[in-house]
């Protein structure tokens, strides 16, 4: 019997290795487990990016690109799942608000840049978007 006709909920999700756990279903109505990330890992993570962020702000721009790329990169290959585009781009619009912030701590010259400038600037240091990086069949694994 299902869990409609017996009268129970959703089941509850769960959070294991950083993803939060959930019942969803596919675009044809089956039964698929679903993953987001964790709350507590992404808000750690951005801590922490901050944190490093802040050890960089004196660094060359390429340095620095170099380095926000690589933490992008690797963020992508463990959270590159399906069904995890809004923390991925979440995530990504964070970076990217972190970088210019810190930008503009730089000097009192470079507190007036703005998105413009600051969009500019990355077309020159193009910063990897967010994808999937593991298939359905891999995330299962």
């Amino acid at each position: 019997l299902s869990r409609q006709r017996r009268g129970e909920r959703r089941p509850e999700t769960f959070a294991f290795l950083g993803f939060t756990h959930y019942c969803g279903r596919t675009r044809d109505g089956r039964f698929i487990v679903k993953h987001r990330t964790e709350g507590k890992r992404l808000t750690r993570k951005l801590t922490a990016l901050r944190q490093d962020a802040w050890r960089l702000m004196h660094a060359p721009l390429a340095k620095q690109h170099e380095w926000f790329a690589a933490v992008l990169r690797g963020h992508y290959g463990y959270y590159g799942r399906p069904h995890n585009c809004p923390a991925l781009n979440g995530f990504y619009r964070e970076v990217r608000r972190t970088w210019l912030r810190y930008l503009r701590r730089r000097s009192q010259k470079s507190r007036r840049m703005g998105w413009l400038e600051f969009e500019t600037l990355t077309a020159r240091f193009r910063l990897p978007t967010s994808r999937i990086t593991r298939t359905s069949a891999q995330a299962r694994i």
